[in-house]
């Protein structure tokens, strides 16, 4: 089959898997299994082009990403630093918010989850967060239970505040600078993102169609390179996704990994398959990238509880992994 180009999209090239080096058969036998584990799309990138895609209502849709948005953030900032609105992922939190003295907590410690607030239960106190009067002073006034940059503790809030910091520092919402930096020179055919108390929300709150999740998986397989034009510098690439903490490697069933700058990483020892690194959210949504196999896979999921994620995670792991050819 030759290559094929979709007129709604001038980025986005279709191949047959044969071409892309998938076996066709492995992946169609799959198929049995997506709506029984409540898979709502897959998508397999191998190199510049989609070479096979599931969708249970048979076309593409606008989802949210859960938790997939805080990848999306971190290259957010990463563009910002570049742009020279950020310092350094060294700045001190505080230098953003009046009232902030504490210089040991950086933006690092944000965008690795190593701050040293007390935030317990996996994300618990983010429902607070969103309920209190003042959000940000909310997060700024958590108690330091650790010192910053050592204990691992998974904080939306954190992230909520590097999307305050971001807007702060670029005087535009992550949305406007998600469209002027990213969305419109992809050509995304749409995106919305919800916002608290005028902040969007860093967490959580995107919506995007799967294949523009799919092109930013691209967009990081080609190193920030979007076909000529450099959207996000190379060396935030590959800082912000390798492993700058042990994270929740230990996490059963295995579902996470290491953690980056707001992506997951996962060595080949850790998952059975390949090197790779991803955006996760709530309930087994991934956007992951193998860039040794040059692979980009998404898997959107019905919410059917956290653990219920490791289905995702076989579905990758296993069945994709196991048709993927060298």
């Amino acid at each position: 089959m030759t290559t094929t180009q979709k007129a709604d999209d001038p980025y986005l090239r279709f191949v047959s898997p044969s071409v892309a080096n998938l076996d066709e058969t492995k992946l169609e036998q799959m198929k049995e299994w997506l709506e029984e584990w409540k898979m709502t799309s897959v998508m397999i990138l191998r190199d510049d082009a989609l070479a096979w895609e599931w969708h249970a209502k048979g076309e593409d849709s606008v989802a949210p990403l859960l938790s997939c948005t805080k990848s999306v953030l971190s290259s957010l900032i990463g563009i910002a630093i570049e742009e020279g609105y950020i310092q350094s992922v060294e700045q001190p939190v505080g230098d953003f918010f009046e009232g902030t003295p504490d210089s040991s907590i950086q933006i690092k410690h944000l965008l690795t989850m190593t701050s040293g607030w007390d935030w317990p239960d996996f994300d618990k106190p983010y429902k607070a967060m969103k309920k209190a009067a003042d959000p940000i002073g909310f997060v700024l006034e958590r108690p330091v239970i650790s010192e910053p940059g050592t204990a691992y503790l998974y904080n939306s809030g954190g992230s909520h505040l590097l999307s305050a910091i971001l807007t702060a520092a670029t005087g535009q919402s992550a949305l406007d600078y998600a469209t002027s930096r990213l969305f419109q020179p992809m050509a995304f055919r749409q995106a919305k993102w919800t916002s608290h108390k005028g902040i969007n929300e860093g967490g959580t709150g995107l919506q995007l169609y799967g294949r523009d999740l799919a092109k930013l998986g691209l967009l990081y397989l080609r190193e920030g390179d979007w076909f000529g034009e450099q959207l996000i510098p190379p060396r935030w690439v590959l800082e912000s996704t390798k492993k700058h903490h042990r994270g929740l490697l230990h996490y059963e069933p295995p579902i996470y990994g290491a953690y980056g700058y707001h992506w997951w990483q996962s060595p080949a020892e850790h998952n059975g398959a390949f090197d790779c690194y991803f955006a996760f959210g709530h309930g087994g949504q991934y956007l992951l990238v193998a860039p040794e196999e040059r692979l980009v896979v998404v898997v959107r999921k019905a919410l059917a509880g956290r653990n219920e994620a490791v289905k995702s995670r076989n579905l990758i792991f296993e069945h994709i992994a196991g048709a993927t050819k060298k």
